[in-house]
């Protein structure tokens, strides 16, 4: 017989109790038994939603605000449909898939997590890092600080590692350590959302924002995936006309990558594998189905779209249709990061205008060529160089002190970073176990989370250059894997074998498949795009994948249906 769990059992009671004294009630029993929901924050408030929010502003002012928003209800239709799934049958996701619908599948879920998990974890690094050296601590770890350069990564990075690997460790321990872990983890999401919303609170109070224009940003419009922003118009215009192709070309391709990039990180395929997993932890079942989609809300969307916008809402009141600082200012010095991407901007426009002719040109007649660069577009390629949260809380000292332009600012920037470094872990964790059918909670899924700790290396890989902006070809890589998740959950809900008695129905069943169809055909197509907008080696070599997976998947399914045929 099976034994009790007295915590689960009480949890179950005060949910029918709070469902008999009407909805308040079961708010109120939501909120307290809230936990899977605030992990897909901690996760999701990372360096993928921070720099794609970041470059949003910078590219599309507000009028991207709406487009983060978007990503994350439609990934939430997809955490809602594998929670149904998880709690009203009574196999754990991974076998089941591999039973019900595809082991290909399954087995693509779970390895395509684990190296979404190690590649993502790499700009988490960075991110804190960036937020240490730059915000925090300039005069410890910062380049002229204690340590220097190189040693004050390596101590901040092991500090991180330390502070996460501690945290994580809690998470096996059931009871008091479970909660414990969930705690930090809500403290640390609180702290990303007082830290972001304190900084747009600070600048409505010195008026430095359109509240109309920014309400405006909210309303969703897919168009500005294949056009400039409006704001960038008169200043293409002033441009000679033979070359305002060039720069919209630019902004669009900037923009394309962006948005793939925000939309890849609202919801990651790594998340799909955290909610399931993260609700069986607690013992959840059927009767939970409520508080999945409750927690989904609380602890997912609001967060999300709180601090994201309040992201974007900051970096285009500061950066949108502006220059870098120093770029076109005589006597004032630009950063080198926004030297270097201002004379690659200007080498660009200079190619295009030479054509062939380009390439056996003298490096000094190309230097006095390029200072020769008509102003307007001189003005363009200081206006799209790439800034980070350093260039942002700099350029907020003058408007809100040091205190909240640098310090708060900071502080927000290394809870997204170590929120996320910590859930990655986790989940490295829950994939290894399930691949090699170890139990949960033990020695070997403690060796698991240590898997996504290849992150470490980003910050030693990535040097040189804008450490955030390491966040969107990551993102953008991460999204060419949602797919396999979206279409193989998709398949679950619609699946008689797995579901049973607990398969949706009627017009639910017709809403519920709507839903996931339009969630998993964005997924499809920004994937798509994904990879068929890479260099032609990374694109034929995704395209290769992505047709060998289709054909394992229909030559599998035969095999198994023929030998159940013969048997």
């Amino acid at each position: 017989m099976e034994k009790l769990n007295p915590r689960l059992e009480s949890d179950r009671k005060l949910l029918k109790e709070a469902r008999k004294k009407g909805t308040m009630a079961s708010l109120g029993a939501f909120s307290k038994l809230s936990g899977p929901g605030w992990l897909q924050s901690a996760i999701t408030l990372g360096g993928g939603s921070l720099a794609s929010a970041l470059y949003l502003g910078v590219l599309g002012g507000y009028s991207l605000l709406w487009l983060q928003g978007v990503a994350v209800i439609l990934g939430v239709i997809m955490l809602g449909a594998i929670s149904y799934v998880t709690l009203s049958t009574d196999e754990k996701p991974f076998s089941a898939i591999n039973r019900h619908i595809s082991p290909v599948l399954g087995w693509a879920w779970a390895i395509g997590t684990l190296m979404a998990n190690m590649v993502w974890c790499m700009p988490q690094f960075s991110l804190s890092v960036a937020a240490v050296q730059q915000n925090l601590l300039p005069g410890i770890m910062g380049s002229d600080g204690l340590f220097g350069n190189m040693g004050g990564k390596i101590v901040t990075c092991a500090i991180l590692w330390t502070i996460a690997f501690a945290i994580v460790m809690q998470s096996g321990n059931k009871g008091k350590g479970t909660k414990i872990f969930e705690w930090i983890l809500k403290g640390l999401v609180g702290l990303i959302i007082i830290s972001f919303l304190g900084v747009v609170l600070k600048l409505t109070f010195v008026g430095a924002l359109d509240w109309g224009a920014i309400f405006k940003g909210f309303i969703p419009d897919i168009g500005q995936f294949f056009r400039p922003s409006e704001t960038y118009i008169p200043f293409i215009n002033a441009v000679s006309p033979e070359f305002q192709s060039y720069w919209t070309d630019k902004i669009v391709g900037m923009q394309q990558n962006v948005m793939i990039a925000a939309a890849a990180a609202a919801v990651g395929i790594n998340q799909t594998f955290l909610m399931p997993y993260s609700m069986l932890n607690r013992g959840w079942d059927k009767d939970f189905r409520g508080q999945a989609i409750f927690d989904l809300g609380t602890g997912l969307v609001i967060p999300f779209i709180l601090v994201t916008s309040c992201v974007v809402i900051a970096s285009a009141s500061q950066f949108h249709t502006r220059p870098g600082t120093g770029l076109l200012d005589p006597g004032v010095s630009a950063p080198a990061k926004l030297e270097g991407q201002y004379s690659n901007l200007l080498d660009g426009r200079l190619k295009a205008e030479m054509k062939s002719g380009y390439a056996a040109l003298p490096k000094e007649e190309k230097t006095v060529r390029l200072e020769a660069l008509p102003e307007a577009d001189k003005k363009m390629a200081a206006m799209l160089v790439k800034r980070d949260a350093f260039n942002l809380a700099e350029s907020l000292t003058p408007l809100m002190g040091h205190t909240f332009s640098s310090v708060i600012f900071g502080i927000g920037v290394l809870g997204m970073g170590l929120s996320t470094i910590i859930i990655l872990m986790l989940i490295s964790g829950f994939v290894v176990c399930e691949m090699f059918g170890f139990p949960h909670g033990g020695k070997e899924h403690k060796w698991g989370c240590m898997l996504a700790s290849v992150g470490v290396l980003g910050p030693f890989i990535w040097t040189g250059k804008t450490l955030f902006w390491l966040a969107v070809p990551t993102s953008v890589f991460c999204m060419m894997l949602l797919p396999i998740a979206y279409v193989t959950f998709f398949l679950m809900m619609n699946s008689k074998a797995l579901m049973g008695g607990a398969m949706v129905t009627g017009v639910k069943r017709n809403v519920w498949n709507i839903m996931m169809g339009i969630a998993s055909l964005g997924a499809l197509i920004a994937a798509g795009w994904s990879v068929w907008n890479r260099p032609p080696l990374f694109k034929w070599a995704g395209i290769t994948i992505v047709a060998a997976l289709i054909i394992a998947v229909f030559v599998v399914n035969a095999l198994r249906k023929n030998r159940s045929v013969c048997g």
